[in-house]
């Protein structure tokens, strides 16, 4: 979908997303539906295009929006994929939609001279995205599907070791659903790579109210804590995230039911090294213990 909306193509930068409210004035979804920035054009009226799959009630009345009707949107959200200061050779991994947010990236990857390389995947011809752009404009491009309709049969992550070698790459970024991250996580790290992930986590304010959308991310300080994807993410490095216990309190994390008492620190203490700092070093202790995370809600963007 493209919207004209001047002030956010704007500030956009690449990894950033939109909340919209769907269903008109008078609906009883009172939740915005948060989309993933695919491409702005900032000369040509300002326009933003981001792109989703009817998968609901809000999605199902996006998808009936006619030319000239109006919506309330509201962006360019989050922190963005950040670019290394020279060139390296980069590859950028999707999953099915996913893949959007990866091509404005590409752009900006580009104008800093470095290559790019794309390895993306879906589960069948119909939900794979962008596949024609990145053979294009791609230094390479391999496409996986788990039918064998289109490129290699398979998942991106059977592929992945593979391209990292023939690419030589340097830096990974990735997008998609969260089993994927966190396997091009684990074999990131087997590589001794960084590697940056947009999470697709639910989100329902958009702006770090509600607490929907939080996740465990390991602190520059060693300690776990629950940060809110859409004001310290979507973007993480992607070795701080403890994937297994997504979806979870662990109970080392910062704030948790005993925490002080386990952790020998003080809360004060804690909270004095960078509490907003979702990017810090990997390798805390994994839980044994967990809680539900609060508010988390079953689906995303419906």
């Amino acid at each position: 979908m493209t919207v004209v909306a001047p002030g956010i193509a704007a500030r956009f930068k690449p990894g950033q997303f939109v909340t919209v409210a769907v269903g008109g004035p008078d609906t009883s979804m009172v939740l915005r539906r948060a989309f993933s920035i695919h491409d702005v054009r900032p000369d040509h009226g300002g326009t933003v295009e981001f792109i989703f799959a009817i998968t609901g009630r809000g999605t199902s009345w996006l998808a009936e929006r006619r030319a000239r009707d109006v919506l309330d949107v509201t962006g360019p959200l989050g922190r963005p994929f950040p670019v290394p200061r020279d060139p390296v050779s980069c590859l950028l991994v999707g999953g099915g939609y996913g893949s959007a947010p990866l091509f404005a990236l590409a752009d900006r990857l580009r104008q800093r001279r470095c290559s790019v390389d794309f390895l993306l995947g879906a589960a069948s011809g119909d939900r794979v995205f962008g596949a024609l752009t990145a053979r294009r404009t791609g230094r390479s491009a391999t496409i996986t599907m788990a039918d064998g309709s289109l490129g290699v049969r398979g998942v991106v992550t059977d592929m992945l070791g593979q391209v990292i070698h023939e690419a030589r790459t340097d830096v990974i970024y990735a997008c998609g659903p969260m089993p994927m991250l966190r396997q091009v996580t684990a074999l990131a790290r087997r590589y001794d790579l960084p590697v940056q992930v947009a999470v697709e986590e639910s989100m329902a304010c958009g702006v770090g109210t509600c607490m929907t959308c939080v996740l465990p991310v390991v602190g520059s300080d060693g300690i776990t804590r629950m940060v809110r994807s859409c004001v310290d993410g979507p973007v993480f490095r992607g070795e701080r995230v403890r994937w297994d216990d997504v979806g979870t309190i662990p109970f080392d994390a910062f704030g948790a039911p005993g925490w002080e008492s386990r952790a020998g620190r003080s809360p004060r203490s804690a909270a004095g090294h960078g509490g907003r700092d979702p990017a810090g070093r990997a390798g805390a202790q994994q839980a044994s213990g967990r809680q539900p995370a609060p508010g988390r809600r079953q689906s995303h963007g419906t």
